[in-house]
């Protein structure tokens, strides 16, 4: 299926301000980006590079003054989500090299204390990818999901303890189950069509079998339609900006997520 995404964000700048931009999408083997936009204004020098994990980077010096940063783009995603029951754990010997990163615990994903929680929840099931669709069910069933109560990002450990937050949060609890039993898992930022309330994205990706599966918490059935623009370890390297200096934040951020026909 074809989706068309934007994002716009408007800021007021007081000083001389780095941003590093995270707000292209993803090319890879479960989407194709056919045409994509990106617009800086006032106009700026702008470096490109991949970060770590292969992302998409972009930075720049945003001057004092009105300030904005426009990106779309049209890209051919899965209508539905792959589904694998049955498919096996794989031993960390026999792991890609560049998977194994996503076993260690992280700054929100503190995947070293869940250990009992994790064997308690998937307890019965087979090892791989029944496991890791058990945690996701179990999150999703015992931490509320409410949209805009998280600003700021919130580990595994406070948003068990608090039992309810936004995406992001609930992707940094599945994943750190998921690392507790030697699953690699991975957070991914980006864009969900018909997500409400409308806006940016998380969920996440565990590595079973030999490939990567998306599961997300926030969401009931398989459907598809994700559009992904960053890959990282938790909220940590997966921020759709960076900004240093004096805290800036947006005056207006406008996401749109549309189905289109190609």
């Amino acid at each position: 299926m074809w989706i068309s995404t934007s994002c716009e964000f408007s800021f007021e700048i007081s000083v001389p301000t780095p941003f590093i931009l995270m707000l292209r999408a993803r090319r890879g083997s479960q989407q194709w980006v056919a045409r994509e936009e990106y617009e800086v204004l006032p106009s700026v020098p702008v470096i490109e590079f991949k970060d770590f994990y292969g992302n998409d980077c972009q930075r720049l010096i945003a001057p004092p003054g009105p300030f904005a940063l426009y990106c779309s783009a049209d890209v051919m995603t899965l209508e539905h989500v792959e589904e694998a029951p049955g498919t096996p754990f794989v031993e960390i010997q026999n792991l890609p090299s560049d998977v194994l990163t996503y076993l260690l615990p992280s700054r929100y994903c503190e995947s070293d204390r869940f250990y009992l929680l994790a064997s308690e929840i998937t307890q019965g099931y087979l090892p791989g990818y029944d496991q890791v669709a058990a945690i996701e069910d179990w999150v999703r069933r015992n931490i509320r999901y409410e949209p805009g109560t998280s600003p700021s990002p919130v580990s595994a450990i406070e948003i068990n303890l608090r039992q309810s937050g936004v995406c992001r949060d609930l992707s940094h609890l599945c994943i750190a189950l998921c690392r507790a039993l030697s699953i690699p898992a991975r957070q991914v930022v980006g864009y969900l069509y018909d997500l409400q309330p409308m806006d940016l994205h998380a969920w996440f990706e565990a590595y079973v079998g030999d490939r990567w599966y998306i599961f997300d918490a926030t969401q009931y059935g398989r459907k598809g339609a994700y559009v992904a623009t960053g890959y990282g370890r938790d909220a940590t390297d997966v921020a759709i900006y960076n900004q240093y200096g004096p805290p800036v934040f947006p005056i207006e951020q406008i996401i749109s997520v549309e189905m289109v026909n190609r």
